[in-house]
């Protein structure tokens, strides 16, 4: 018998009870093809001659099946999954920014779980606005006139460019023309809009007096950009925003600031964010619009939020863009129940990007120094608690370190490049950092609840049969 008649036909498979039952539950068609598959692979490494492989028709049944079972259930899996984040990188683009508060994360399912008043007035019993719903604390929190909400912040000044500047110029430092994350720029996202790009100054000194040599009848507005992901350091120089507002006024122009990051403001920082621009600084300053995140250091979910003056957003909110870009319920839902914590000065723990900011060195050291304990045991193992330093991330702080304890582990005979492979493959992953040879976890960004799931991933990342 040759190699590839040991296979049996795909209807005799299917007739078999787990193949069966698979197919009861998740379709033929889906079943049919993950057994054809499986018996195109066994047929290629049969004719390749590899003897590990059965050699009779009931083996290679048996085979058939086991490997059609696995295609499936691969093929049905979540390819989006929960990871632990022991980088230290709090809001780690990467791996989805801001955890979402319990508050939110309730709000969400009660409000995604069935029908809502998402564009409905209740009051009136007729239509209403959905970006009525988080606006309230939008102004009560920034004080601002009005505010809205789009899907995320590059949206927001996509459409606050295409609403006040199309086909006219907007005016913008060298020094500002920024790139963020995804190889997205600044000067794309104006051309995009259908405004003009009209830069000024240089990449290090950019003075008042060059904006006020751009503005021209074409103008449109002058953009401030915070520089979020990067800082200039030396011989520089960069307006103040309060010079930049005094030059909107001159010329009756609007003053739009990107702040990206979301710091509000409603707080005093904690160490690392001291320099960090806020919201309502801004507009203090004089800002007719800021834009920032939602999922970045307001804790909430991805949102791009405008707040300013009314006028101003009642122009953004008509703008047929706005269709496009809108946010959907689950966003409300989970942005109005972040904005209500930060509202409440005894509920803005439960936020956990503040709750990570707040950290101190010495609670982190103490949690770091049980998960050494629990791995103490482990063989192999070493596991030392050492100095470090955690990050904001997610173009946030660019130069913010905030004092933590890390955990530095290294596995008897592999390398901490396998060691962090297996902590990234293992179930849940384990997202690490490598130096020096070693693999460090942060756990800033870990949750408390979790120490003991670390603890456990690591031990079996440590054993010999973990690949």
């Amino acid at each position: 018998m040759t190699p590839a008649r040991v296979i049996p036909s795909i209807e005799e498979l299917l007739q078999r009870p787990a193949l069966a039952a698979a197919s009861a539950a998740h379709g033929r068609d889906v079943v049919s093809r993950a057994a054809r598959e499986a018996a195109a692979a066994l047929r290629t490494r049969l004719r390749a001659g590899d003897a590990s492989l059965p050699g009779n028709e009931t083996d290679a049944a048996t085979w058939l099946e086991a490997r059609a079972l696995e295609q499936v259930a691969a093929g049905l899996a979540a390819s989006l999954v929960p990871v632990i984040n022991a980088t230290g990188v709090l809001l780690h683009t990467n791996l989805g920014r801001a955890p979402l508060a319990p508050d939110a994360l309730a709000r969400v399912t009660e409000v995604a779980a069935g029908y809502s008043n998402l564009e409905y007035d209740l009051d009136q019993g007729a239509r209403g606005d959905r970006h009525a719903h988080a606006e309230r604390l939008l102004v009560d929190l920034t004080g601002a006139e009005a505010g809205l909400v789009v899907n995320n912040n590059a949206a927001a000044a996509l459409v606050v460019l295409a609403s006040l500047a199309a086909g006219r110029e907007v005016i913008v430092s060298r020094g500002e023309l920024v790139e963020i994350g995804g190889g997205f720029r600044v000067p794309d996202i104006l051309a995009a809009s259908g405004a003009v790009l009209r830069e000024v100054g240089t990449t290090n000194r950019t003075r008042a007096s060059d904006y006020a040599a751009a503005v021209s009848e074409r103008t449109a507005l002058l953009l401030r950009v915070h520089p979020s992901n990067f800082q200039i350091e030396g011989f520089a120089e960069r307006p103040t925003l309060e010079a930049i507002a005094a030059l909107g006024r001159r010329f009756d122009l609007p003053v739009v600031e990107d702040l990206g990051s979301g710091w509000l403001g409603v707080v005093d920082p904690p160490t690392g964010l001291d320099t960090e621009p806020t919201v309502r600084g801004s507009l203090g300053a004089g800002a007719d619009l800021v834009l920032s995140s939602g999922d970045k250091l307001l804790g909430g979910p991805q949102a791009g939020i405008i707040v300013g003056r009314r006028a101003l957003i009642d122009r953004i909110r008509r703008h047929p863009l706005m269709r496009a870009m809108r946010a959907d319920k689950m966003t409300y839902a989970a942005l109005e129940a972040t904005l209500a914590l930060w509202a409440q000065p005894p509920s803005r723990d439960r936020i956990p990007v503040w709750g990570m900011l707040s950290l101190r060195r010495e609670d982190i050291d103490r949690r770091a120094q049980g998960v050494a304990a629990a791995l103490a045991a482990v063989p192999g193992l070493s596991c030392r608690v050492v100095d470090g330093a955690s990050t904001s991330g997610g173009g946030a702080a660019p130069t913010s370190r905030l004092p933590t304890r890390l955990l530095a582990v290294r596995r008897e005979g592999i390398d901490a490049s396998a060691l962090e492979r297996r902590l990234r493959l293992g179930r849940p992953p384990v997202i690490a950092r490598i130096e020096k040879n070693e693999v460090l976890l942060d756990l800033r960004t870990v949750s408390a609840q979790d120490d003991v799931r670390l603890a456990a991933a690591v031990t079996a990342a440590s054993r010999p049969d973990a690949e």
